[in-house]
């Protein structure tokens, strides 16, 4: 069972520990990051920033360098025994015995993030390594690897079949890939909502903007709840209609798991 609450997995560069915190206070989740958003000649600074704000309190997933890269092996040295970490997310993800080094080496859970035609391969078997908590989507690598656009249709059948494989080995949902348009809050909103309808669980960020639009886009709205409300309410009654829209058994749990997974307080009526 999972225990990641909230869609917005922002991340924060590990070279600027001096955003650590902050960045902890505006998302949900928070991913310190080693890999992308680091020059090469500052890995060794950032990984150090980062165990060691781990070691003294903070807590965060932390993305390390790819497997097979000359950073790999350190980065994760340098993250036993933090306490902080709360999860690992695996680069370029291809491969299952890569993923199984990094769970045996660090028991904490870890997020596949797919990037290449090799990683859509081979999502079944990463998704078997037991400590591979979820999937997550990389489009832009993606897109390059194909030679192809970010919303083309190949990716859109990439983004279906990750939800799939994840439903299909009883994992969590996974999590979508990141806007490019750092500070247009309607365009991650908009990009989120398809995510939210197209079965994901959170959307990756990269500055606090794009994480308020993903808990906005995630959140649910006083009609959803009150649709669900009326479809648990007509349970039972045989075939009816609500609001026009037949209500039969599996609509009637989609409503359940929709009040439960938005952390609805059906008493109240309002989220916690």
């Amino acid at each position: 069972m999972s225990t990641v609450r909230g869609p917005a997995w922002l991340f924060v560069p590990g070279d600027r520990p001096e955003r650590f915190a902050k960045a902890a206070s505006a998302a949900d989740q928070i991913i310190c990051d080693l890999e992308d958003a680091v020059a090469l000649t500052a890995k060794p600074a950032a990984r150090d920033h980062v165990a060691g704000w781990l070691a003294a309190g903070g807590s965060a997933w932390v993305r390390v360098n790819p497997a097979g890269s000359p950073w790999h092996a350190d980065d994760l040295r340098a993250l036993v025994g933090c306490a902080g970490l709360r999860g690992v997310v695996v680069p370029k993800a291809e491969s299952a015995a890569d993923l199984q080094r990094v769970c045996d080496l660090l028991p904490v859970p870890s997020a596949a993030l797919v990037e290449s035609a090799a990683g859509v391969g081979r999502v079944a078997e990463m998704l078997a390594v037991e400590r591979v908590e979820r999937l997550m989507l990389g489009t832009v690598d993606l897109a390059l690897d194909l030679g192809c656009e970010q919303e083309s249709d190949v990716v859109r059948q990439v983004r279906s079949r990750l939800a799939l494989e994840s439903r299909a080995a009883g994992k969590p949902a996974p999590v979508d890939g990141v806007t490019m348009a750092l500070r247009d809050y309607d365009a991650t909103f908009a990009d989120a909502g398809r995510a939210r309808r197209e079965g994901y669980a959170g959307k990756l960020a990269v500055h606090p903007v794009q994480a308020g639009a993903i808990r906005a886009a995630f959140a649910p709205s006083p009609e959803e709840v009150s649709w669900a409300r009326e479809v648990i309410a007509a349970a039972g009654q045989g075939a009816v209609a609500v609001g026009g829209v037949m209500v039969d058994a599996p609509v009637v749990e989609r409503a359940r798991r929709f009040l439960a997974g938005s952390a609805i307080d059906e008493k109240r009526g309002t989220g916690d």
